[in-house]
């Protein structure tokens, strides 16, 4: 996951991502090419460690029938962030069964999601919100009944 080019070419590196999709740890380098003209890491960079994870783990633990998308997403900066920093983010079972539930009759689902972005001290550098919509995939049946 890590030679993904958004991921690749702005340093973040995959460190983990659980058996059962219910977390993933990624951890960004402070280099030359990711840091603005502080020295800091830049805030985007800093934003693409959270971007496509909530819905990697809500896609990996519903499977292939459910169309996932992050609808809004959101970042605040707290502190510079130099060297090593790193987030844990976590999508529980109980949130996904949540999920499932509500999205059962063809109904959609919208959940907000966090993450704390920290340095290697355990200093917070950001905090990154995303809000997930989830919605069971059409069929080729039920795709051609709405069209009509």
């Amino acid at each position: 996951m890590s030679a993904y080019p958004p991921l690749l070419f702005a340093g973040v590196r995959v460190e983990h991502v659980a058996d059962d999709w219910t977390s993933v740890r990624v951890a960004l380098r402070v280099r030359f090419w990711n840091r603005n003209h502080n020295g800091a890491a830049f805030g985007g960079t800093l934003f693409s460690m959270t971007d496509p994870f909530f819905g990697l783990m809500a896609q990996g633990q519903l499977g292939n029938g459910y169309r996932v998308w992050n609808t809004t997403a959101g970042i605040e900066f707290l502190a510079p962030g130099r060297g090593i920093v790193t987030t844990t983010m976590e999508l529980t079972r109980a949130q996904v069964d949540e999920i499932r539930q509500t999205t059962r009759d063809g109904g959609k689902s919208i959940t907000a999601h966090a993450a704390t972005i920290h340095d290697s001290d355990g200093k917070i550098v950001a905090r990154a919100t995303q809000d997930l919509y989830v919605r069971k995939a059409r069929t080729d049946a039920g795709a051609r009944a709405a069209a009509r």
